[in-house]
């Protein structure tokens, strides 16, 4: 389990690896991803999601390139902005002021790190979309790139879909 250290923020999403950091053999398949939990917290309260809690939410789909591979890949998973929301980011038109200076934090399990200014997670600011994507063509992702990983919709290359996703903070600017 990952230690929490918080900081000064409105939000943090962490995903705590039950099972341990490497895929999980089971009698369905070899690349099943290992069991995880997506903790969320914000303002000093916290919520657990599991991988099934996350497979019922309303899942929104999206196709981007990439350009390693030169080919489509088509995600499913849950729009961060309704993370964020839940937990009280603020979006929408409660996104402006001293708001727009927030910015999203996003880590792997490799330490490998992203960012992105909060009002780009926002649809109602930004125009592309960005996931917690579970799957990946139909299909949970493998130990590779999952069990999460962040998608990132417009940008033209894919540096900010951070595979293996373990954390998501929204800071604020000092």
């Amino acid at each position: 389990m990952l230690k929490l250290r918080l900081s000064k923020s409105i939000c943090l999403l962490t995903l705590l690896t039950v099972a341990g950091a490497g895929a999980q053999t089971n009698s369905n398949s070899a690349n099943s991803p290992a069991a995880a939990e997506l903790k969320i917290s914000a303002n000093q309260k916290s919520s657990v999601l599991s991988q099934t809690d996350i497979k019922t939410l309303p899942h929104h789909t999206v196709t981007v390139h990439n350009p390693h591979t030169n080919a489509d890949e088509t995600y499913s998973g849950v729009s961060l902005m309704d993370l964020l929301a839940k937990e009280g980011a603020p979006h929408g038109h409660d996104l402006h002021g001293k708001a727009l200076s927030d910015y999203v934090v996003a880590t792997g399990s490799d330490g490998y790190k992203a960012v992105l200014a909060l009002a780009e997670v926002d649809p109602e600011f930004h125009p592309g979309e960005v996931l917690v994507a579970d799957q990946m063509d139909g299909k949970p992702l493998d130990a590779k790139v999952g069990p999460l990983r962040l998608v990132v919709t417009e940008d033209k290359r894919p540096a900010r879909s951070v595979h293996n996703l373990v954390s998501i903070e929204v800071k604020q600017t000092e």
